[in-house]
């Protein structure tokens, strides 16, 4: 009897992980590749390959954000390792270095893109022309604002005129407007997360390790980052089989905690 129950025990706790990992997906966030005065936002391109070997090898589905996104809105149940790749900022290096990787792979790729540093030409980001060669090429163009401002920190106003900032320059170097936005520096509370749903964003990520499921927030999406010092192929796998953690309850609602509020022991 005792060995019976052992093994129903066992058989549900199978099929719960099974479950949990059919209805989940981890997405990863990056920054720049092979630029090493740069460790905090970097990884190195012996790391990167060696994540890409993984995903090659590991039994992974390697999907588009935008397809994770909309399999768990509809409800509908995602591959077993389900996996999605973001870079932030539209640095150099994700075109010359990290795109042609993700391409030879045949991996998906959303890049998220502040306007006003390509506007502006700044050295060491991509010209529009690239970011068009992009998304010719099928990659999934997402917005990160104009000014890359704090919009936790800033006013309903400032973050409404810079999304509509940004929409306008989409539209006219791309013919699109972005459905999907990563909010700046990672920073959301629950006003900003309403006005980018309003703003005709269909998830918004932020910058918080976790696993994406159907518990998740939609519009405060979490993504695993990483750099030179928490990029090591171990972690990596780690987070790549990580399952979704069923919550019944999540108290404070917003993530932004204001200076002024209590902190309940």
């Amino acid at each position: 009897m005792a060995r019976f129950v052992l093994l129903l025990m066992l058989g549900m706790t199978i099929f719960s992980a099974a479950a949990l990992a059919a209805n989940s997906a981890v997405i990863f966030m990056y920054h720049r590749f092979g630029e090493g005065n740069y460790p905090s936002t970097s990884i190195t391109l012996d790391q990167f390959q060696a994540h890409i070997t993984e995903l090659q090898q590991g039994g992974y589905t390697v999907m588009a954000v935008a397809d994770i996104v909309a399999a768990l809105q509809k409800g509908e149940a995602l591959p077993d390792r389900a996996i999605g790749i973001t870079i932030d900022d539209a640095y150099l290096s994700a075109f010359s270095q990290a795109w042609p990787r993700l391409k030879a792979a045949g991996f998906p790729l959303t890049l998220f893109v502040a306007t006003d540093p390509v506007d502006r030409k700044t050295r060491g980001y991509m010209t529009w022309q690239q970011i068009r060669q992009l998304k010719k090429e099928g990659v999934t163009i997402g917005s990160q604002s104009a000014s890359h401002l704090h919009m936790a920190a800033s006013t309903e106003q400032a973050n409404r005129r810079d999304l509509e900032k940004s929409k306008a320059r989409f539209r006219a170097e791309l013919g699109v407007t972005p459905e999907l936005i990563a909010y700046p520096y990672g920073e959301a509370g629950l006003a900003v997360m309403t006005l980018a749903e309003e703003a005709g964003f269909k998830a918004g990520f932020g910058q918080h390790s976790g696993v994406v499921g159907k518990y998740s927030n939609m519009y405060y999406l979490p993504r695993f980052a990483l750099n030179e010092k928490y990029g090591a192929v171990d972690r990596f796998r780690l987070a790549a089989n990580a399952l979704d953690l069923p919550i019944g309850d999540l108290t404070p609602a917003d993530p932004l905690i204001d200076a002024g509020d209590e902190n309940p022991p």
